[in-house]
């Protein structure tokens, strides 16, 4: 089955924050961090099965050299990133936001 790939408003400001934040530690490194990011999308559209179920039914696909997971859930053949998150952080803060999509 082909999936579609969806971001959702809050995970591109947790991406721009990401970016922001490191390409301020040094120049060029926002965009390698973009550049893992964009593997993992992919990967996860290719296997998003491959990833176990971590809490309610959402998943979390873990990036390449950056301190990062893609938290993300399947519907029908959609799959939906609600988050990018620091793994330092507790991602169950974020659901307070009421409308993911």
């Amino acid at each position: 089955m082909k999936y579609s790939l969806l971001i959702s408003a809050f995970a591109e400001l947790d991406l721009l924050d990401a970016m922001t934040w490191y390409e301020e530690q040094r120049t060029g490194l926002g965009s390698e961090l973009e550049l893992s990011l964009d593997a993992a999308f992919s990967f996860i559209q290719r296997n998003p099965l491959g990833f176990q179920i971590r809490y309610d039914d959402v998943r979390i696909a873990f990036i390449n050299r950056f301190p990062y997971g893609v938290h993300f859930v399947i519907e029908k053949n959609h799959i939906m990133v609600i988050g990018i998150y620091h793994t330092s952080r507790n991602p169950e803060r974020w659901f307070a936001r009421n409308e993911i999509f």
